[in-house]
């Protein structure tokens, strides 16, 4: 019997035309069976800290960083969970109109799927939960889940059973998420407001054993990061 994966995905600054240099898409994945336990752990935390409301990485704070840091720990002992981020540096350059169609939703979809793709096994199954986006996000979510089967072969539709939105409020594997993503699109923005989250993604790149600045290796599956640079038009 294949197993079913859980797989939570969210994404930081990934609007066009909103100023920012980079966006981040990120996916928190683990066996299903493991999920609610995960969940219960980061709930736990929470209460140990006395941390209140969502684990997001923009209400990050100094009042918390004990909690954050032990989120941090707890992620990279905790061997039936994993992150995959995917970082798209000089959205400045990229030109919607000659190679999505003049569709910036269309971009953002190919890169979930580059994202995504690489996370899929043949041999298993995924259930794939993504940040609610707009009113159009079921159709397009939908496309997704197409599209991720059809590439493995799949035509029968069994490697996802399952894609669609949930609000971050419903999982805190999908706060997880934002929380990892959020850290990547700050490191490569090039932001240094705030001494705590330095000094997290200080502690992200030392668990890591590598710079976040640059893509790790494929086969790297407890916190991996793909950086896109489109060309210069």
């Amino acid at each position: 019997m294949p197993i079913l994966f859980n797989v939570y995905c969210d994404e930081s600054c990934h609007l066009p035309f909103d100023h920012q240099s980079a966006m981040a898409l990120g996916a928190v994945w683990c066996p299903q069976s493991e999920a609610a336990r995960l969940s219960k752990t980061v709930m736990e935390l929470k209460v140990a800290h006395g941390a209140r409301g969502e684990l997001k990485w923009n209400k990050v704070s100094p009042a918390h960083a004990t909690f954050y840091k032990a989120v941090i720990d707890w992620f990279f002992a905790e061997r039936a969970v994993h992150f995959r981020g995917l970082v798209v540096e000089h959205k400045e350059r990229l030109d919607y109109s000659r190679f999505n169609q003049n569709d910036a939703h269309l971009f953002y979809y190919k890169m979930q799927f580059s994202l995504l793709n690489k996370i899929l096994s043949p041999d298993s199954r995924y259930a794939i939960y993504l940040d609610v986006k707009d009113t159009q996000s079921r159709k397009r979510v939908a496309k997704l889940r197409e599209v991720l089967c059809n590439n493995a072969y799949d035509f029968t539709g069994s490697l996802v059973e399952r894609a669609q939105n949930i609000h971050s409020h419903e999982s805190a594997l999908m706060q997880l998420c934002d929380f990892f993503t959020g850290a990547l699109g700050y490191l490569h923005r090039g932001l240094n407001t705030s001494a705590t989250k330095r000094e997290l993604i200080d502690l992200l790149e030392l668990r890591a054993g590598r710079s976040l600045m640059q893509s790790s290796p494929l086969r790297e599956d407890k916190f991996n990061v793909f950086v896109f640079t489109p060309q210069a038009v």
